[in-house]
């Protein structure tokens, strides 16, 4: 996995039993229903760009690559995002993404 931003190990750090728990919702639910981990991060990626978190789009435009999705399926999600969210949104988006895949090359 990629490097935990700074922020967040300290908060793991500060209140490990927050984050134990946040950790195990965040696997229950994903362990909940038929979605493979694939779709189930690119489902997550989908959320975040939606809700316009840059770090989150960020975090799991990685979890995705971890995944199995290939870089053509992530930025398909931000395209997807245009006729709901409207181009300007579908753009930012497309940056953050783009922001994690030059990381990886």
């Amino acid at each position: 996995m990629a490097k935990l931003p700074k922020r967040y190990t300290a908060f793991l750090e500060k209140y490990p039993e927050i984050g134990n728990a946040y950790h195990s919702l965040g696997e229950a639910v994903s362990k909940a229903g038929p979605l493979d981990a694939k779709t189930v991060a690119l489902v997550k990626l989908g959320l975040s760009i939606g809700a316009k978190m840059e770090g989150a789009v960020h975090s799991h435009t990685r979890k995705a690559l971890e995944a199995g999705a290939s870089p053509d399926e992530i930025r398909h999600v931000a395209l997807l995002s245009t006729p709901t969210l409207g181009f300007p949104n579908m753009m930012a988006a497309l940056s953050w993404i783009e922001d994690v895949l030059d990381e990886q090359s």
